[in-house]
């Protein structure tokens, strides 16, 4: 089975609902990026608006789970603290590209876009047996039973509202 270059159909689906979910007043990097499909209403960023709101929206640690950094930044400085997540690689103002951590080591670099590095994530997490950590657990846990749809019918009471919010919009 081909895992590069997939992202879950789901997110097509649910990206027009999650833009319309009205999100706290608060959650500054939220409003930013949902400002920006003004600009671009690819497929594709759709997705990546999606992926990159859902630590924001659920109050999970967005930093956790994806990390801005320059690529002049050494190595060591990327990826420290980072237990699991996504490195999101630019220069300048450009992104240039994304990176898999795990356990502050760059697993998979050079990849295309976020939603790829996403995917690729969640499955080496599943294929290593590995945690999801406690400071995003909601924002995993929302990809793999609501965007992948992998045992969607055990979920915590935070993914189940969000959940059924998410299919009352599209019914």
């Amino acid at each position: 089975m081909e895992i590069r270059g997939t992202t879950p159909p789901e997110t097509e689906t649910h990206h027009r609902i999650f833009t319309r979910l009205k999100p706290k007043p608060s959650v500054v990097e939220l409003k930013k990026l949902l400002t920006t499909l003004d600009s671009d209403c690819s497929n594709q960023w759709k997705r990546t608006i999606v992926l990159m709101g859902l630590p924001d929206y659920l109050k999970d640690v967005a930093s956790n789970f994806y990390k801005k950094v320059q690529a002049t930044v050494a190595e060591e400085d990327m990826t420290r603290g980072m237990t699991v997540g996504i490195l999101v690689v630019a220069d300048g103002n450009d992104t240039v590209g994304f990176a898999v951590v795990i356990e502050e080591e760059i697993i998979l670099p050079s990849l295309s876009d976020f939603p790829t590095a996403v995917a690729l994530l969640m499955g080496l997490l599943y294929a290593l047996n590995i945690e999801y950590p406690k400071d995003t657990r909601y924002t995993f846990e929302v990809i793999q039973k609501v965007l992948m749809d992998i045992g969607g019918g055990h979920c915590t009471a935070l993914v189940h509202g969000l959940r059924n919010r998410l299919l009352r919009k599209t019914m």
